[in-house]
Formats: structure tokens, C-alpha cells, sequence
């Protein structure tokens, strides 16, 4: 285990080597799994502040789910997720080329919101748990949908850490991260 200020950061998200290959997986941690991506409450009120800018960019079928119960659901730890279409893919899934993606970070993209997409999937396969107020641990969240990023970050010579460098950055910071990577290299 690794500290650094109020995070403790698992061994595997120093010694594993990753590199998503969307055109492997199609995508598939959008679309897989028993609930959707994890919420941050901030996050939940920008979805709805910007509902209507991402909208264009949802399926039919996301929209309808969005519609009928809201941009946000419970996991069975009544923590907040994203809805599921189904109990399926994500609500904010669309589909380009056979590929599942995301329509709030394709509304980001178009510069239609001002923030990309929920800071759960841009640090996947990290996983954060709340451990208190202020202390969360990070987990390297081992699925067999993942195994072709593994095989591609062997071969790229990726670790997990640098392949997420701005999601890390994005949810910690650049000090915190610069901090990271002395007592990892």
C-alpha cells in the first residue's frame, strides 16, 4: 500500500500495465456490471443542469430511462450511480461503429457542457472507496472484460498510473500527482 496525504493507493495500481483497447472490448464496462458508474453529488447536479446539452448524443432508449427516473440511481450500498437501460448499459451509452460510448463525454467533446464525464469512468478500472470524510483508498478493480488492456498496456509498457495520469490529475491534482509518481518510479 501506498499513502499520499489522505489516499491509500493499492499495490496493484503501481505493478499492473494497462492500456484500454476500445476496439477489443467495444466498450463493454459501459454495458457489463450489476450498476452504473459511480456518482460524485456534485456530478449528479450537472447532469441535470446540462441534461438538455447532452441529450442529442443519448440513445432512445437511455433517454426514455433518464426521463422516467431521473440521472441518477442507487447501488445496493446506497451509493449513487448512474441509471442502467435494462439493467444493462449505462443511460448515457450510445453506440458509434459497434462501440458503447459515452454521450456526456461526447457532449464535452462538441463543447456542449463544460465538464467531461463522471470522474468514475475517466479513472476506470481505479475504483475509489470512501473510507472516511476525508481518507479513500484506490483500487485497481480486476475484470476479465479488461483482459485486452492488460495485454496491450504488457505491450506498450504502460502502468496503470500513467495511463490514467489525467483522470488522476483531474480528481487529485497536479501536485498530488507529481507526488505520486516520486514514490512510484
Amino acid at each position: 500500500m501506498i499513502h499520499l496525504d489522505n489516499t491509500i493507493i493499492s499495490d496493484d495500481i503501481r505493478d499492473s500495465l494497462f492500456c484500454c483497447d476500445l476496439e477489443q472490448c467495444k466498450g463493454a464496462c459501459c454495458v457489463e456490471g450489476d450498476a452504473g458508474a459511480p456518482l460524485e453529488e456534485e456530478e449528479i447536479a450537472l447532469l441535470e443542469d446540462y441534461l438538455e446539452n447532452i441529450f442529442p448524443y443519448m440513445v432512445p432508449g437511455g433517454q426514455l430511462t433518464i426521463k422516467t427516473n431521473g440521472v441518477f440511481d442507487y447501488d445496493v450500498e446506497g451509493n449513487f450511480v448512474t441509471p442502467l437501460v435494462n439493467d444493462r448499459e449505462c443511460a448515457f451509452v450510445y453506440y458509434e461503429t459497434g462501440i458503447a460510448r459515452c454521450a456526456i463525454e461526447k457532449a464535452f467533446q462538441e463543447n456542449a457542457i463544460p465538464f467531461p464525464k463522471p470522474v468514475s469512468c475517466h479513472l476506470y478500472p481505479i475504483r475509489i472507496k470512501k473510507l472516511s470524510s476525508e481518507d479513500e483508498a484506490l483500487n485497481y478493480h480486476k475484470w476479465p472484460i479488461c483482459k485486452k488492456a492488460l495485454e496491450k498496456g504488457y505491450k506498450e509498457k504502460l502502468p496503470l498510473y500513467r495511463f490514467l495520469d489525467k483522470a488522476l490529475i483531474r480528481k487529485y491534482g497536479r501536485s498530488w500527482y507529481n507526488r505520486l509518481l516520486k514514490l512510484l518510479e
